[in-house]
């Protein structure tokens, strides 16, 4: 099981939302640096501010954790983990709360936006987004600087409003190809022909195995003002006839030639896209918090269940009454490595929005009884 950041992200979300003290031993033990780095740190405290709840041993390097969570409130919030930390990790544990807050929510999300072992923003804007707003909510993410390595020094601003409930969402027929598209970007010293090079480099391993689409990888200079740093990387994006979208991405470093970063993402959506499900590794572990809490039966059809999955599975059913089923599915090849993950959610309720539903509900009725009394008194 993913002993990292992921239990935490999971379970700090889970018990803000479900009002469940939490406590959390021996966090990233077998890691070179063990205990909380700053993007955990910020994303702790951004939680514990966003519910005026508690936090005991929220510091770097602290192997232990207690949070006591209070009410979800709205308004504006800053997280910044004053380094290359990922915002869209901050964002992945962040979100599930203020969608059940009482008021609208503002989130400023300040560290790396390009970051290795996290999704790029380009992807959470690109994909994450117009999947995960299938279960009915909508949200703005607003990239105001980009951030790379080692600086950080980005910042995303979210803004969305609560919901009653979620709605499930069944992924499960692929569809076929229809759009290859994306961006390959350069930063700060870099000459935008590293990014014409890595286009080109991901068009050509793609030609070997899709030959029939246009493939249209845009080469990007990030405006200077709009950036902190010296950063490159690339994402690619494969939409089907059904709406789905998969990806691969990679991102440049000193030494690393351009054709290889490009490969490396037309290698990784190739591979994504090689399994036949609906979703890719990098979506699989993030939609499974709100199959959880939505209302109803969800439906994903997946690749090869990734250890990030396995781990959110365990806490969501640990920490709800949510029950999930992993079954390999039936209808493809039977060579192909393709799973069915199902989840009856929990069905969560926003306490805040149910209140003033029925307070508006019973507000109706009132009137609506009043008329028919004048009526039949004027009868």
């Amino acid at each position: 099981m993913e002993g990292g950041g992921q239990i935490l992200r999971v379970s700090t979300a889970l018990s803000c939302l479900l009002g469940l003290p939490l406590r959390v031993r021996r966090i990233r033990a077998g890691r070179s640096q063990p205990g909380l780095r700053p993007q955990h740190l910020s994303g702790l405290e951004m939680v514990r501010d966003l519910c005026d709840g508690k936090l005991n041993g929220g510091e770097i390097g602290s192997t232990e954790i207690t949070f006591t969570p209070g009410k979800i409130k709205g308004g504006t919030h800053i997280a910044d983990t004053k380094t290359a930390g990922s915002v869209c990790l901050l964002m992945q544990v962040a979100m599930p709360c203020v969608l059940f807050a009482a008021s609208p929510s503002e989130l400023h999300l300040k560290g790396g936006t390009n970051a290795e072992m996290a999704p790029q923003i380009d992807y959470t804007v690109m994909v994450f987004k117009p999947i995960v707003e299938k279960f009915s909510f909508t949200f703005n993410c607003d990239i105001k600087r980009r951030g790379y390595y080692p600086q950080g020094g980005g910042e995303v601003v979210l803004q969305m409003s609560p919901v009653k409930e979620l709605s499930p969402i069944n992924l499960t027929e692929r569809g076929t190809v229809t759009k290859i598209y994306g961006r390959a970007f350069v930063a700060g010293a870099l000459p935008i022909k590293l990014a014409k090079d890595m286009s080109a480099a991901a068009v050509r391993c793609i030609r070997r195995e899709i030959r029939d689409l246009y493939i249209n990888i845009q080469p990007v200079r990030e405006p200077d003002d709009q950036a902190v740093g010296t950063g490159s990387g690339i994402i690619i994006v494969a939409e089907t006839s059904t709406g789905c979208l998969l990806a691969g991405s990679s991102l440049g470093k000193r030494g690393k030639n351009a054709d290889k970063v490009g490969i490396e993402a037309a290698e990784m959506l190739l591979q994504n896209l090689k399994h036949g499900g609906t979703v890719d590794d990098s979506l699989q572990d993030q939609l499974i918090i709100f199959m959880a809490l939505a209302k109803g039966v969800s439906r994903v059809k997946s690749g090869p269940i990734t250890l990030h999955t396995q781990t959110a599975i365990h806490f969501a059913e640990q920490l709800t009454k949510a029950k999930f089923t992993v079954t390999k599915s039936e209808e493809e090849n039977p060579s192909n490595d393709t799973y069915i993950i199902e989840c009856q959610g929990m069905g969560l309720i926003n306490p805040n929005l149910y209140e003033k539903l029925r307070q508006l509900d019973y507000h109706v009725k009132i009137s609506t009884d009043s008329i028919i009394l004048k009526f039949a008194r004027e009868s």
